[in-house]
């Protein structure tokens, strides 16, 4: 499985290497190493709502600091670990 972040300039902006930093501590908290593969993507088309996240073939957007750990638990967590 790989998750792609947005490194393009209006993601850059709005904090995706702190998302990034925070993506890598939490696949290593959930022991996700072995099953995600993190990579950087340029623009993925959802600047406006913050961050954007590809999840393999979905989208996620609005991803910041403040909300990481809520949307990483209720989008990424449950599709990394097979159980959605």
């Amino acid at each position: 499985m790989t998750i792609y972040v947005c490194v393009g300039s209006g993601c850059h902006l709005k904090g995706s290497y702190e998302i990034i930093h925070l993506l890598k501590e939490a696949i290593k908290q959930h022991q996700l190493d072995a099953t995600v593969e993190l990579k950087a993507s340029f623009c993925l088309g959802h600047c406006v709502n913050g961050v954007s996240i590809k999840l393999d073939d979905e989208t996620f957007t609005g991803f910041n600091k403040d909300n990481f750990n809520e949307r990483f638990n209720e989008t990424l967590l449950p599709k990394a670990k097979g159980t959605e």
